[in-house]
């Protein structure tokens, strides 16, 4: 009779303990688990829901202070819309005087162009007068001086044609510069801009007006457009088991209702020591688990960055 209320009193003592262990229950183990075998036709993992072309972290350029802000948490967009803008004053006006040098510049090259086209007439016309006074120096038609003057006025003539062109060279030369100039304080300025990186939707966009931001600071995520997929783990015991191009269910945590349907598209190559999916350190450190994902048709019932059940059909 003693030994019966020692064991009594053992047991009782145990439930008690196990009500006070903040550990989670033997089922919530379960639930952590990333694959665990519900029947020989299916194997079930918690899966999470991402991008396929995962999840992009929105960041600006350059520092400085928001001015302006397009869009916010939510929007879909196109790739290279903008969706906020630095302050960029310095910046425009340094734009501006660039684009004002290589105007004057051009104006330049215009007036040079015009110069050196009237010194070639010229200077064809005083060649052409020159030949002439030789042929009638000959014939005794004009005099030694006249001569002398004619090939003179021919030299000045080609030095002059000379030295426009030269100079028009330089002044070319000198517009690749300025363009180079505009070039970079374009580039200066477009770097104030925050743009989307491609056609998708922003999911979170923490930037308000006023704000000071710095360079390759995190704004925010940012999903590309296109199909979504359930990223999950298998267990070593059924990884041989799964295979490309299974039919996989997504459903609720803890529901049999089915929000998504895709097919296994990839399988990682090797057994991983760690779960993706436990938040402690040192949960399930020995367990070995195969990555897995899935493909989903329509996943317009999910969203980016649930976790779900992951039921794949092995047979």
């Amino acid at each position: 009779m003693r030994r019966t209320i020692i064991i009594i009193l053992s047991v009782a003592l145990g439930i008690l303990t196990g009500c006070g262990d903040s550990k989670p229950s033997k089922e919530a183990l379960k639930r952590q688990q990333d694959s665990i075998a519900r029947s020989s036709h299916d194997v079930v993992g918690l899966a999470e829901i991402q991008p396929e072309k995962k999840i992009i972290s929105l960041f600006a350029r350059t520092s400085g202070t928001v001015s302006e802000v397009y869009h916010d948490l939510g929007d879909t967009v196109k790739k290279g819309e903008i969706l906020a803008i630095l302050n960029s004053q310095v910046e425009q006006a340094q734009l501006l005087q660039a684009q004002s040098k290589l105007g004057t510049q051009n104006a330049v090259i215009d007036n040079s162009e015009a110069t050196l086209s009237s010194l070639k007439v010229k200077s064809q016309n005083a060649d052409e007068n020159f030949q002439r006074n030789t042929a009638l120096y000959q014939s005794g038609g004009v005099t030694r001086q006249d001569l002398d003057n004619s090939r003179f006025t021919s030299e000045s003539g080609k030095k002059d044609a000379d030295a426009a062109q030269a100079g028009v060279g330089q002044a070319v030369g000198r517009v690749k510069e300025l363009k180079s100039d505009v070039n970079y304080a374009e580039a200066i300025l477009e770097q104030k801009k925050i743009r989307a990186p491609y056609d998708g939707t922003i999911l979170s966009f923490d930037v308000k007006v006023g704000n000071s931001i710095t360079a390759n600071q995190s704004l925010g995520d940012f999903a590309p457009a296109g199909y979504l997929i359930a990223v999950t783990e298998v267990d070593e015991l059924y990884a041989q088991k799964v295979q490309v191009g299974m039919t996989a269910y997504i459903r609720p945590q803890g529901k049999s209702d089915t929000i998504a349907v895709g097919k296994v598209f990839l399988l990682s190559p090797y057994l991983n020591k760690k779960s993706l999916f436990s938040d402690a350190a040192t949960n399930m450190e020995d367990r070995r688990v195969r990555e897995v994902r899935i493909l989903l048709n329509d996943g317009g019932k999910v969203l980016i960055g649930s976790r779900v059940d992951c039921v794949i059909k092995i047979k």
